[in-house]
């Protein structure tokens, strides 16, 4: 075992050639304003955020700020277009520049442009892989055949009248990636709940379901975790998929108030087409949100009498009284798993993509201090990842908790122990945890998805 250096903000560069003069990419009419962005971006508010996301077009159009409004920054998208141009004149492509603690990352997908302005120690990857799932996000709402059609036709056109209320997503979406752990880890939370109950919903589904044509997916989630999905034969759904699913039903309060019927594109499984989604909650007594997808823009009718059937039979077997007691449980807390020294820790299953995790406790209880861990695991994370697999185990010895990262064909750990944990202590105590979970893995993870 190896002790590993922190995480570091990489070494991407940009040379002097790089200097643009900002009067050559910003129009005349917007010199006018120049002083009023400026006031804006010395805005103390504005400045003092760790981070900043931005879109815009190729030809330098605003799309999203994540904070402000984009109208004031106009000058500032003109020179984030400006520099992306200069580098492909060069024919390459701008990736990141670092300066400092600051690290600004670029992500070009066709017409439009990310970029992620970080000054809190996240890896290149760390907030491309960011930037990936807010360029998803406006694919789900678009498509990418639709997205790709409307630059061709006009270079300039202004991508916010289509996501006009859209917004709240890539918010969302945002979010998330900074909170839940499972968007790091490229992978899906279940609900933990007895392997017997969670058959029994399954196959209540495929019975209600069995004779629907065209119908690909039924989801059934609840808290942002899976309780089970059930999946036409030759297709499978990728996390990052399932991740978009999560944030429409959780950044939507509508679909509480009735069945609803939307289109959502899943871009692993088809960027150029839309899914139809019958999108409803089961019932007032059982706070679970079912998602019925299919490729045929009429099944609603028939999708919503299918409901009524699960809900019906999955009251009788006594499931929606199980999906209540999985959610009124308290999360597992490290206390429960016997392993002297353990904080906290993050297991993926990477053969099904799914995580578990227990109860953040004491010393991370304050928000303060829950940021803190999430970024510890985040620079854990990037350096067990950034050595293309050669890196197999990690052990982080740092001033407030003792670290350790192992990456397996079957498994990833990560784990924060306190800070005097010695090696020998933590292998044995990773052991402990491993055979914890193996003996609660039927109840904590979902083995195979049942099929139509």
């Amino acid at each position: 075992m190896e002790d590993s250096e922190q995480e570091s903000l990489g070494n991407g560069k940009i040379n002097d050639k790089a200097v643009v003069n900002v009067s050559n990419v910003i129009d005349e009419n917007d010199l006018e304003s120049l002083q009023i962005d400026e006031d804006f971006m010395n805005n103390t508010e504005w400045k003092e955020k760790d981070k900043h996301i931005f879109i815009l077009s190729s030809a330098g159009k605003p799309v999203y700020s994540r904070y402000g409004s984009e109208d004031r920054l106009v000058t500032l998208f003109g020179v984030m277009q400006a520099l992306v141009s200069f580098v492909q004149d060069s024919d390459d492509v701008i990736q990141s520049i670092h300066a400092g603690d600051c690290v600004i990352v670029f992500l070009i997908k066709g017409p439009i442009i990310l970029v992620a302005v970080s000054q809190i120690y996240e890896s290149v990857d760390q907030l491309s892989l960011q930037l990936r799932y807010v360029y998803n996000q406006i694919v789900s709402i678009l498509t990418l055949k639709q997205l790709t059609k409307i630059f061709e036709e006009r270079r300039n056109f202004d991508l916010r009248r289509l996501l006009t209320g859209s917004e709240r997503l890539i918010d969302h979406i945002l979010n998330f990636t900074e909170t839940e752990p499972m968007y790091l880890l490229s992978a899906i939370k279940c609900l933990p709940l007895s392997s017997t109950f969670r058959e029994a919903i399954g196959q209540t589904i495929v019975s209600a379901c069995a004779k629907i044509k065209n119908l690909v997916y039924a989801i059934l989630i609840a808290d942002n975790q899976l309780i089970t999905m059930v999946r036409m034969k030759k297709y499978n759904l990728q996390a990052s998929d399932l991740h978009l699913i999560f944030n429409l039903v959780s950044a939507s309060e509508s679909f509480k108030a009735a069945e609803s019927w939307t289109p959502i594109c899943l871009p692993n499984f088809d960027s150029s087409g839309f899914l139809h989604a019958h999108v409803s909650y089961l019932a007032e007594d059982c706070q679970a949100c079912l998602l019925l997808l299919t490729v045929d823009h009429d099944l609603f009718f028939t999708l919503s009498e299918a409901k009524q059937r699960i809900v019906e039979r999955l009251r009788r077997n006594n499931s929606l009284e199980a999906i209540n007691a999985a959610l009124a449980e308290p999360p597992t807390t490290v206390a429960e798993l016997g392993v002297t020294g353990l904080r906290h820790c993050l297991y993926k299953c990477r053969t099904s993509q799914q995580l578990w995790s227990p109860a953040v406790e004491a010393p991370y209880h304050t928000e303060e201090q829950a940021v803190r861990l999430r970024r510890v695991y985040q620079q854990l994370h990037g350096c067990v990842h950034r050595h293309n697999g050669a890196l197999k185990l990690a052990y982080q010895q740092l001033p407030l908790e003792t670290m350790l990262g192992w990456i397996t064909a079957g498994f990833e750990l990560y784990v924060a122990f306190e800070p005097l944990m010695t090696k020998r202590n933590t292998i044995n105590a990773v052991n402990k945890i491993l055979q914890w979970i193996h003996k609660k893995e039927s109840r904590l993870f979902i083995p195979t998805m049942p099929t139509f």
